[in-house]
């Protein structure tokens, strides 16, 4: 597979907010060759990835010696690749690192030109909104206009949607999975928790911590806050259930009295192991950042509605959702599906039957790689998705549980 890695100077760049930096990096990885559009073609071969919260540009493949700390296995590696899904012998694949992280885009942990030191709670505010921006710069960067497809799950799927409002015209197909328009209370108070994790910690220093000790403490609580997230009750009873872990000295945390006397139970070790690897390659700063962007994202902004919002889309569009999501709904993703409809957007929306919670669309490269593929090749009349289950109303999008569960 030919991949490229690098890093693009988009030079000066203003943020939503309104505050400019005066140079904004973004890294990024393409697989497959690209394939500009001829005359009178609708469009290339191009197919951008958008990463969720905390991934990065490295979306397949593996590059151990390569500067993406933390990140040599790839996040999509079964969906994205030679034959696979978005098969590289095919498409163009472009995945952006986002501005506010921290592998290798400009965020909080990098270097302000201007005073010669990390730019911590300096760095401005980033939107959902300014991601977009940063890709469509990259984008133009390395000679390519229209594209093929935008596809991103979580945080990514709004990225996805935020093409849709900022620039309609540039893309012929959506595909935002285990997505929603907008998060629900829930999900804001669990978000919020986990950021008081990282502040309360005395290591975070207001976010100047660079130099000396980082929030480790706080930046690992808030990442188990949100594996818990991720994972369903059916996932984490099969999993885990309530097993011992066979030792007695539990991980990083301070331990109360009583601890010797009681199990350390296989999901407190679980927890335990994703906090400790996370604080290793991620900056509490940008994990701060990026949550608040996605907090903070609500598709009808600015609009009457969110099918206002996506109104001016005129290509085709593919929802993906899970049935033991409690992150991103079905219900959130059928919303969706009704706004691309009032949009007269053609629109399916593919339900997945899983017990795997939100991390589904990472972890089932066989229920989500066959609709996707076909949709990336045909759009909604690709062979996965034109199918319509007894009793759906036929002038209307299907909404149906995978094809291909077992």
């Amino acid at each position: 597979m030919n991949v490229e890695r690098d890093s693009v100077s988009l030079g000066e760049f203003t943020f939503e907010c309104g505050e400019t930096i005066p140079e904004l990096d973004v890294a990024y990885e393409a697989y497959g060759e690209f394939e500009p559009e001829g005359p009178g073609e609708a469009g290339s071969n191009v197919v951008l990835v958008c990463h969720a919260l905390t991934g990065s540009q490295h979306v397949a493949g593996r590059h151990d010696d390569a500067g993406t700390e933390g990140q040599a296995r790839a996040w999509w590696n079964d969906i994205v690749g030679p034959g696979k899904a978005i098969d590289t012998n095919e498409y163009y694949v472009v995945c952006a690192n986002v501005p506010g992280s921290c592998y290798g885009t400009t965020g909080p942990a990098s270097e302000n030109p201007e005073t010669g030191e990390p730019y911590g709670p300096d760095f401005p505010p980033v939107t959902v909104a300014d991601w977009v921006h940063a890709q469509r710069r990259l984008l133009d960067a390395l000679g390519v206009g229209r594209l093929r497809a935008v596809v991103g799950g979580s945080v990514g799927g709004q990225n996805v949607l935020e093409w849709a409002k900022q620039y309609p015209d540039d893309v012929d197909r959506l595909v935002p999975i285990a997505a929603a328009a907008r998060l629900d209370a829930q999900c804001l108070g669990f978000d919020a928790i986990a950021r008081r994790a990282i502040t309360s910690d005395p290591d975070w220093q207001g976010g100047r911590y660079y130099g000396g000790d980082h929030p480790d403490d706080g930046l690992a609580l808030a990442r188990q806050i949100g594996h818990m997230m991720y994972l369903s009750k059916a996932s984490m009873a099969r999993k885990f259930g309530r097993r011992s872990a066979g030792r007695s000295t539990p991980g990083p945390f301070p331990t109360d009295p009583a601890a010797d006397f009681f199990p350390y139970r296989e999901v407190e070790s679980y927890l335990d192991y994703n906090a400790e690897t996370f604080v290793d390659r991620f900056d509490a700063n940008s994990y701060l950042y990026l949550m608040r962007a996605m907090d903070d994202y609500d598709l009808g902004e600015g609009y009457d509605s969110d099918a206002d919002a996506l109104a001016a889309f005129e290509g085709e569009a593919l929802l993906m959702s899970f049935t033991a999501d409690w992150h991103f709904t079905v219900e959130q993703s059928e919303h969706l599906t009704e706004a691309f409809e009032a949009a007269d957007t053609e629109v399916v929306h593919h339900v997945v039957d899983s017990d795997h919670g939100h991390d589904a669309f990472l972890v089932e490269p066989d229920h989500v790689g066959p609709p996707l593929r076909d949709f990336l090749a045909e759009g909604v009349a690709g062979r996965s998705l034109s199918d319509v289950s007894e009793g759906d109303d036929p002038d209307r999008a299907p909404v149906h549980s995978s094809l291909f569960s077992s």
